[in-house]
């Protein structure tokens, strides 16, 4: 398809499904029309609801118990221990006294993923560089039993606010939380195991959550938060410890905001490496969109996208930090 008809196509799809037209243009580049019309279709589904059991707090037989005898209805994801799709029929999946005392947290399975990709370990120091609202700080402490140390920093103060409630209502007793700009991590003077980088973003992934996000970004904000977050990540990269790991998540399905970023880096800094994520879900990271050819590695990172995974879409990439040789 030349130039001229693509941007002629992408106009016509636009105009009928309410999409700006550089979206479409880019849509139509990385998969062709009968996959861009699929993701169209698939945004305006609904996202099913899915939970993560909080093992802080209770197991998750018991906590399937209460909620079956609720009628809630509960299916494993899986490839996650602790997640479920869950469907509360007309009520409300935060009004149950079990989501009150902290036995679950509602929580987008993509999101859910990228704290199991990162897996963390007892006793490590743990950075969250964009922790509110709180779903991966929490989960992170989950997963650590409480032990270590998780730093949660974020810049928003009415988002602290919440972070600190979630902190507080999932039990989780071993966080730090810290109000500022993670761009200067460094200045911290700590040296994290692992950080998890869900970097502030377009919020492309989330059209089937959020319709007014097909006309709500241009192409300048998109190229924005890319700048921002090759700073986040550039900062990440400089604070973590040698032999440690870090997970790069977006909820965008930009790859401005994802590949691009990462090779970036990748270019920057030849101690960072993508590592495999030994996980089934997904499918793979572009190493050719757009066709600008990119470091070959980055098929092992993994995206979620609406027509063929389901959910909202997101991006996960997870990289180490090679230890200097002696």
């Amino acid at each position: 398809m030349s130039k001229k008809h693509l941007r002629q196509r992408a106009k016509e799809i636009a105009g009928e499904y309410g999409y700006l037209s550089y979206m479409i243009e880019r849509y139509l580049s990385l998969w062709g029309e009968d996959d861009t019309l699929r993701f169209i279709e698939a945004c305006v589904r609904p996202i099913r609801t899915a939970i993560r059991v909080n093992t802080l707090k209770t197991t998750i037989g018991s906590l399937v118990s209460r909620l079956e005898s609720k009628n809630v209805t509960l299916e494993r994801i899986p490839w996650l221990e602790e997640g479920f799709w869950a469907d509360f029929g007309t009520g409300s999946p935060g009004a149950l006294f079990e989501h009150m005392l902290g036995y679950y947290y509602v929580q987008g399975v993509p999101s859910m993923t990228a704290s199991s990709v990162l897996d963390p370990q007892e006793g490590e120091v743990v950075v969250d560089m964009a922790a509110a609202p709180g779903g991966k700080t929490t989960h992170i402490a989950q997963l650590m039993n409480n032990s270590g140390t998780v730093i949660a920093i974020d810049s928003d103060r009415k988002r602290i606010a919440s972070l600190e409630s979630n902190i507080q209502r999932c039990g989780v007793a071993n966080s730090l939380v810290v109000r500022g700009d993670s761009r200067k991590l460094s200045h911290m003077g700590s040296t994290p195991d692992r950080i998890m980088l869900d970097a502030p973003c377009s919020g492309e992934g989330l059209i089937p959550l959020e319709p007014s996000r097909k006309t709500s970004r241009s192409m300048a904000d998109v190229r924005f938060c890319a700048t921002k977050e090759d700073e986040l990540l550039e900062a990440a990269v400089n604070a973590l410890a040698q032999g440690g790991t870090m997970v790069y998540s977006t909820c965008s399905i930009a790859p401005e905001e994802n590949e691009y970023v990462v090779d970036g880096v990748l270019q920057r800094h030849p101690e960072m490496r993508v590592v495999e994520i030994p996980l089934e879900f997904g499918s793979p990271g572009y190493v050719e969109p757009y066709g600008v050819g990119l470091d070959s590695s980055l098929s092992m990172a993994r995206r979620f996208l609406p027509h063929l995974h389901g959910t909202e879409g997101f991006f996960i990439c997870k990289l180490m930090k090679e230890e200097e040789s002696a």
